[in-house]
């Protein structure tokens, strides 16, 4: 899925499973990373004499947490570094706390930190032919290193990867004088070691989360659903938390865990949630006040939402969020510790409230047949919230949400586990023009809808993909097929496909269509952090 822009689809990845004890908050932070650093790894690097970049190679370097996490990875398995689990941890947090990257550096590419399937990138088309080709955009975007260390990098892909110059897209080209010559120096201006923004973070007061905060998130299958997140540092910048709320539909959620703060702004989290293994990747703000990100099971990454967070009583989102002109729907709003009356904006009316929560309120409410379509504003008590309900008066388009996907076969016995791929559908109004597809829109939510598939185009068709290449449920949830070999199939071929994603939204007698583009692909041999 590469072009000239990098269409470069993302794998998913468990970033738990690679990452081992690395981001287990629970784990002891009490052994200092540079006593560890001294000891342990100036067997081969060396006093700088510098006391901004003491050591060789290390301190001429920024990254992620994760980013941190594959260097020592690779230390350990090529060149033998042996380090206890609590040693990589101290490690791991010294690093990233003093030569980590600025919330602004990372804020591009935190769809791979957070794990987000089916991202599709657009990549600087030096960037593409050099080193897209093999990672994501992310991967490199998310490191800062002096153009030395830049140019070392290229080295080291020659020593570990002597065949890069016979690859397609390098054999055409004087691949290494491009990338030792061209390439390096370009990396070191555009994420460049010394950018200002690291300088002015480290001098920024880092807040404490600690406190009850609101949530909003989505979990396929679940839904939409609320919850208050209880925050308790246990000691320096790790937590104790625990998740209380509901689902869309009533049921109950749970879940409490454990999580660390890295470079003042970077939450990981490992949570028990309903009996499920869960993972939150988020980034606080640099006020303390929100998080943002995403949570997912550990051992499918591939299977999460979004999860929006304020510190305190706030309105963090509606289910659903759109109501039609004379017609009465329940709207739950979701929000912590909300009281007083609900108002839902000019031409709504809250018929009465069914049930408050801690996480939420629940109303019945009813849009005039004569309310104006537009946003309204939200309001419970004091507490209010700008556009958050739209008043429509049709469907017009609906968009299938991811636009590309990736699914993967799974294989080897269960080894290679299958990579599912999940769907909403996005809906929207058109404006004043009435024409759908046009900047007026306005965008109604995520609604139910009726999912199904067909070929992607004729070749899919002729090999009957949508027969061998899988399945998706009345919840959007795509499941591909076993790997082959298949004797029903051409050629006794394996069960990939390309197909086509139809959501079908119901819109009172008319029912309107989204469709997206889904390539079923091999298994995925290789998992890193970052990929």
């Amino acid at each position: 899925m590469n072009n000239n822009k990098s269409k470069h689809a993302l794998l998913s990845v468990s970033a738990l499973a690679l990452m081992g004890t690395m981001l287990t908050p629970a784990a002891s932070w009490a052994m200092d990373g540079e006593t560890v650093i001294q000891e342990k790894c100036l067997s081969c690097h060396t006093r700088t004499g510098n006391p901004e970049t003491p050591y060789s190679r290390i301190s001429q370097q920024r990254k992620t947490p994760e980013g941190w996490q594959m260097t020592l990875q690779r230390m350990q398995h090529r060149n033998g570094l042996v380090l206890s689990s609590e040693e990589t941890q101290a490690v791991i947090r010294y690093l990233s706390d003093t030569q980590g990257l600025a919330p602004s550096e990372a804020a591009p590419f935190r769809y791979v930190l957070e794990q987000q399937p089916n991202v599709v990138e657009d990549v600087d088309p030096a960037y593409a032919e050099m080193c897209a080709r093999c990672h994501s955009n992310a991967r490199f975007g998310l490191q800062r290193r002096t153009e030395g260390e830049w140019k070392e990098l290229v080295n080291t892909h020659m020593a570990i990867h002597p065949t890069t110059e016979l690859h397609a897209l390098a054999r055409d080209r004087r691949w290494y004088d491009i990338a030792l010559n061209e390439t390096a120096p370009k990396l070191a201006m555009d994420y460049a070691f010394n950018d200002v923004a690291w300088k002015q973070w480290q001098k920024v007061a880092k807040p404490k989360l600690e406190g009850s905060w609101s949530v909003a998130g989505y979990m396929p299958v679940k839904g939409d659903y609320s919850a208050v997140l209880k925050v308790v540092e246990t000691s320096d910048n790790k937590y104790s938390v625990t998740l209380d709320g509901h689902y869309a539909d009533g049921s109950l959620l749970r879940g409490n865990g454990a999580a660390q703060v890295f470079s003042g702004y970077e939450w990981r989290a490992g949570l028990t949630i309903d009996g499920v293994s869960m993972r939150q990747v988020l980034a606080a703000s640099a006020d303390g006040t929100s998080l943002t990100g995403r949570m997912y099971q550990s051992a499918h990454d591939e299977i999460g939402g979004e999860l929006n967070a304020v510190n305190g009583s706030a309105i963090v989102g509606l289910s659903p969020s759109a109501l039609k002109q004379g017609e009465t729907s329940q709207v739950t709003i979701f929000g912590g510790y909300l009281k007083g009356s609900v108002n839902l904006g000019a031409g709504v009316k809250v018929v009465k409230v069914l049930s408050r929560d801690a996480d939420r309120v629940v109303v019945e409410a009813k849009a005039s047949a004569s309310a104006s379509v537009g946003m309204r504003d939200v309001a419970v008590g004091a507490t209010k919230a700008k556009a958050q309900l739209a008043v429509y008066d049709k469907v017009a388009a609906v968009q299938v949400s991811p636009p590309q996907s990736l699914a993967r076969i799974g294989g080897n016995g269960g080894k290679l586990p299958k990579v599912q791929s999940t769907y909403r559908a996005l809906a929207f109004s058109a404006g004043a023009d009435g024409q759908p597809g046009t900047d007026d829109d306005m965008r109604l939510g995520y609604m139910p809808a009726a999912w199904s598939l067909k070929p992607q185009n004729e070749v899919a068709e002729e090999d009957r993909d949508v027969e061998f290449a899988g399945t998706i449920d009345s919840n959007g949830i795509f499941t591909p097929g076993d790997a082959g070999l298949n004797p029903q199939r051409r050629m006794s071929t394996n069960n990939v496909g390309m197909l086509k994603v139809v959501a079908s939204v119901k819109d009172g007698d008319n029912t309107v269509e989204g469709e997206s583009d889904l390539l079923v692909a091999v298994p995925s041999y290789i998992k890193r952090a970052i990929q």
